[in-house]
């Protein structure tokens, strides 16, 4: 009964898969005669995603679990296709050049689409548009209201290191000092101690954190620096991988559901009561 049972859960995902690929093969042309990269996938009955925590993308509830919006997509994306996730927490500097290393099978990771990026990998169409943000100390930063006043020798914005962030930073102050951390909370805590004038991050972040330390904190600019289209990254060359992912994203997008998460995560602070006081 038992193995039975095992035959019948593998046959059940095969067909998942199956039915998922034709509809690719129906609604994208393009799309490669072969799957050998998602054979590997279904074969396994598992996808490997690649991931960074950072607030509210991906992180730890109270109870060490991961949650977030990138871990809503992964899960959504793996029950769909009726594989089971398996996630891979990866410093957010090595995570393209892990990913080229077969560590897992795609970033989803709230990941910008850039130039110099699609050099190296492979993005489907974007799932998610954020934006980035600067937050400023109110004693370093009093007066401040215009992209002169940070562009200067003397200022200092703090950055998480390999971020697309860091790219929008030298490009809009090119005169400032760029100081680099490992995570966006170590790039906020400089800001807080008066190390550095402000800090430069995906939104929400910037508008949270001026929340949680207003008498700290405030946001110079009404308007994000820039905005963002994050997408799924595979290797060069996985283009069924691509396509299978472009079309799971076009029927989230279809249904509402991408939208209803992003809301969820990025326009309200319902789910804060889950974590810890340190995130």
């Amino acid at each position: 009964m038992k193995n039975f049972r095992i035959k019948l859960n593998a046959l059940i995902r095969k067909l998942a898969f199956l039915a998922a690929t034709v509809s690719v093969l129906v609604c994208s042309p393009s799309f490669a005669t072969t799957t050998p990269n998602l054979d590997k996938i279904n074969e396994r009955g598992t996808i490997r995603v690649g991931m960074s925590t950072f607030v509210p993308w991906a992180m730890r509830n109270k109870q060490g679990d991961l949650i977030g919006f990138e871990i809503d997509v992964a899960k959504r994306l793996a029950k769909d296709s009726g594989w089971k996730v398996e996630f891979v927490p990866t410093a957010w500097d090595g995570i393209i050049p892990a990913l080229l290393a077969k560590k897992f099978d795609v970033i989803i990771g709230g990941m910008s689409v850039t130039p110099e990026r699609s050099k190296s990998i492979l993005f489907s169409v974007p799932y998610s548009h954020s934006g980035v943000q600067l937050a400023a100390n109110k004693a370093l930063a009093n007066g401040f209201s215009s992209m002169a006043d940070f562009n200067s020798r003397r200022i200092k914005i703090a950055a998480r290191r390999g971020a697309y962030t860091v790219q929008v930073a030298r490009e809009t102050f090119p005169k400032a000092k760029i100081l680099q951390f490992d995570d966006d909370s170590q790039a906020f805590q400089e800001v807080l101690n008066g190390n550095a004038h402000a800090v430069i991050a995906s939104s929400p972040k910037p508008e949270f954190e001026t929340i949680r330390h207003k008498d700290q904190l405030f946001l110079p600019f009404g308007q994000r620096l820039s905005k963002g289209n994050e997408a799924f990254a595979v290797r060069l060359g996985e283009s069924d991988k691509q396509n299978f992912f472009n079309q799971w994203i076009a029927e989230r997008t279809k249904d509402g559901w991408l939208e209803e998460r992003y809301e969820y995560w990025f326009s309200t602070l319902d789910w804060q009561n889950q974590m810890t006081a340190s995130q």
